[in-house]
C-alpha cells in the first residue's frame, strides 16, 4: 500500500510493539503528529522539555526492558534530547529517537532550525542515521530498533528530512524478527577455566552489576551464589540483579559503598564480575583493587575485558546464557569460615546514620517500610542518589532506576513519570535533592496533564548536597556556589504545576506523609527538610583504594 514517511513511521512504530511515545511536537516533525493523531492507536505524552522525554522514554525502557521510545523536532528540539541519549548510552538503555530535519533540499545552508543531529549524537549513540530517501524509511526504523535492543544495547537516533514524511512510497508491513541472546562467543574453554576457578577458590565474592540487569539474569545470578555459597555486592547499575534480602548481600562496592562489600572484595581470592565495568567509582586505586584475588569477568562485551582491570579468566556473551551453561556445572560448595568473616565484618560496620532527626537515609527505610519494598525507585544524582542506593533493598531488578555512567541531575523525574507510565499498576517514587530538582522540576506538569500519580520526594537541604561534602572534606569548607539560599517554597510550586505538596520536617511526618501521598492517587511532592551538612558514609577518597573506606566515625578519630 502506498504511504507517506509520516505513516511508515507510525506504522513501524505498531510493528515494533510501540505502546508509548514520549515527545514534543515542533515544525519539520508535524506530518508524524499528524499521522499520529489520525491513528491514534499510540498513546503520546507530551513533555514539558525534550530531555524530559528523552528521560522517560529511558525510565519506561529500563523499568520494562522495551525500547522507549522519543520524538522531538529539529535544532533546539533535537539537541534537547541529546543529554538524555547519553544517559542512556552510557548505562546500555535501549532508546530509539526519532528527530526530523529541514527538507533535503535545505541541508548544510544553516536553514532554520536545522542541526546536524546525527552529527552531534555519534559519539553517544550506539548507532544513528539521517533517511533522505522515504523508501529506506522503513528499513532504517526496523534496523534502529533491532540495534537498541540486540547485544549490548543502547540508544539508536533516526533523524528524517521533513520532506522524505511527506513522500510516498510502497510500504508492506513486516514482522520483527526475534532478537537472538549472544551466546555463539562463549567457548568451552573459557567455561572450563572459570570451572577451575571456582572450584579452587576458598573465599570467593560475587559483584554484579547492570549487565545482569539488562539480560534478565536474577535467578541465574542467585543460583551461583547459592551453589558456591559466596557473599555478593552490587553496582549502582546492578541493584536488584540480587536480592537485598538475601542473605549472602553485602551492599554496593566502591566509593560510597558498604565496607563490608569494600573489605570483603580486598580479602577475597576469587572475584567474579558479572555485567559489569568496573567504573572508576567501583575499583577506587585499580593497583590496589581486589589484590588478592583471581579475577573472572563474564560480560557481552568484548570491549570492557582487561579494559580498566586486567582479568585472569573470562567468558563472553549474554550473562543469562553464560550462566545458563556454567550453573549446571558446578557442585554445591560450603564456604562457612568465609561467610563467618563476611558477617563478622557485616556486624562491625553496619550502615549508620543519626537517629534523632529527620535525615536522608531515615527518608528512604521509611520509604522501604510504608511500601513493603515494593516500589519502583528513580532518583537524581547526588547524596540522595546514594542513600537511595545504600537504605533500600531492592528484591527485584528494574525497580532501582539511576543515571550511573553520566550522573544525570534532573534525570529522575522524566524517569519516574516513564516508569509510571510502563508499571502503572507499581507505586513509582523518585529521591531528588533539591538542586537536581530545580533542574526538570517542569516535568511535574507534565505528570498532572496526564493523571500519572508519581510521588516526588525532594530530599531538602538547601545546598548543593554532595558537592559541598567534598568541600567540606577536601576543600577547605569553601562553599563556593553551593549555598541554595533563595525562598523557593516546593509545596507552593507542585500546586502551581498541578501537583499537591506536603511538607515534612520531622521524623513522625515522614510514615504518614508518604502513605498519605500513596493514597492521594494524584503526582505529589514530599518537601522533606533535612540538615545542609548530613553526609553520605562510608567514603572513599578519590585516588584512594576502596579498602580505605571512612565513616564519620573515622574521621572523629583521626
Amino acid at each position: 500500500m502506498q504511504l507517506t514517511g509520516a505513516e511508515i513511521v507510525i506504522e513501524c512504530m505498531k510493528e515494533q510493539g510501540v505502546d508509548t511515545i514520549f515527545g514534543y511536537p515542533g515544525g519539520t516533525i508535524l506530518n508524524i503528529y499528524d499521522a499520529l493523531y489520525k491513528h491514534g492507536e499510540i498513546r503520546h505524552i507530551l513533555t514539558s522539555h525534550e530531555q524530559g522525554a528523552s528521560h522517560a522514554a529511558d525510565g519506561y525502557a529500563r523499568s520494562t526492558g522495551k525500547v522507549g521510545v522519543c520524538f522531538a523536532t529539529s535544532g533546539p528540539g533535537a539537541t534537547n534530547l541529546v543529554t538524555g541519549i547519553a544517559t542512556a548510552y552510557m548505562d546500555s538503555i535501549p532508546l530509539v529517537a526519532i528527530t526530523c530535519n529541514v527538507g533535503t533540499s535545505l541541508l548544510g545552508k544553516d536553514s532554520f532550525q536545522e542541526i546536524d543531529i546525527t552529527g552531534v549524537t555519534m559519539p553517544i549513540t550506539k548507532h544513528n542515521y539521517i533517511v533522505k530517501d522515504v523508501t529506506k524509511l522503513a528499513d532504517t526504523i526496523r534496523k534502529a530498533f533491532a540495534i537498541a535492543k540486540s547485544g549490548r544495547p543502547g540508544p539508536v537516533l533516526v533523524d528524517i528530512t521533513k520532506d522524505v514524511t511527506a513522500n510516498e512510497t510502497e510500504y508492506t508491513p513486516q514482522k520483527p524478527a526475534p532478537i537472538e541472546r549472544v551466546k555463539d562467543t562463549i567457548r568451552e574453554e573459557d567455561v572450563e577455566k572459570a570451572l577451575k576457578m571456582i572450584a579452587k577458590a576458598k573465599r570467593p565474592f560475587i559483584f554484579v552489576g547492570g549487565g545482569a540487569v539488562l539480560s534478565d539474569a536474577a535467578r541465574e545470578v542467585t543460583e551461583l551464589a547459592e551453589k558456591i555459597q559466596a557473599p555478593v555486592c552490587d553496582s549502582l547499575m546492578g541493584k536488584g540483579a540480587f536480592s537485598g534480602e538475601h542473605s549472602l548481600y553485602t551492599g554496593m562496592l566502591g566509593m560510597h559503598g558498604t565496607k563490608t562489600a569494600n573489605f570483603g572484595v580486598t580479602r577475597c581470592d576469587l572475584l567474579i564480575t558479572i555485567g559489569a565495568r568496573f567504573s572508576d567509582r567501583v575499583t577506587g586505586n585499580t593497583e590496589r583493587f581486589a589484590g588478592k584475588a583471581k579475577i573472572l569477568q563474564i560480560d557481552i562485551d568484548p570491549a570492557e575485558i582487561n579494559k580498566n582491570i586486567l582479568v585472569d579468566g573470562s567468558i563472553i556473551g549474554d550473562v543469562k546464557e553464560v550462566l545458563q551453561v556454567l550453573n549446571p556445572r558446578i557442585d554445591q560448595m560450603e564456604h562457612a569460615e568465609w561467610l563467618e568473616e563476611i558477617q563478622g565484618l557485616q556486624a562491625k560496620y553496619p550502615l549508620r546514620y543519626e537517629q534523632d532527626k529527620l535525615t536522608g537515609p531515615y527518608i528512604i527505610q521509611e520509604l522501604y517500610r510504608v511500601t513493603g519494598g515494593d516500589a519502583i525507585v528513580t532518583t537524581d544524582v547526588g547524596q540522595h542518589q546514594m542513600w537511595a542506593a545504600q537504605y533500600f533493598k531492592y528484591k527485584n531488578p528494574r525497580t532501582f532506576l539511576s543515571s550511573g555512567g553520566l550522573g544525570t541531575m534532573g534525570y529522575g523525574l522524566g524517569a519516574c513519570i516513564g516508569a509510571k507510565v510502563g508499571n502503572p499498576e507499581k507505586i513509582v517514587v523518585n529521591i531528588g535533592g533539591d538542586g537536581c530538582f530545580r533542574m526538570n522540576l517542569n516535568e511535574l506538569a507534565t505528570a498532572a496533564r496526564h493523571k500519572i500519580p508519581i510521588i516526588q520526594i525532594v530530599v531538602n537541604n538547601h545546598v548543593l548536597g554532595m558537592v559541598r561534602q567534598w568541600q567540606t572534606l577536601f576543600y577547605g569548607q569553601r562553599y563556593s556556589s553551593t549555598v541554595l539560599d533563595d525562598s523557593v517554597d516546593f509545596v507552593k510550586v507542585a500546586e502551581g504545576l498541578g501537583a499537591a505538596g506536603i511538607r515534612v520536617s520531622k521524623r513522625e511526618e515522614m510514615g504518614p506523609a508518604l502513605e498519605k501521598a500513596i493514597a492521594m492517587g494524584c503526582p505529589v511532592v514530599l518537601d522533606c527538610q533535612i540538615e545542609s551538612d548530613d553526609k553520605v558514609f562510608p567514603m572513599v577518597s578519590p585516588g584512594a583504594a576502596i579498602e580505605e573506606a571512612f565513616d564519620e566515625e573515622d574521621l572523629i578519630n583521626n
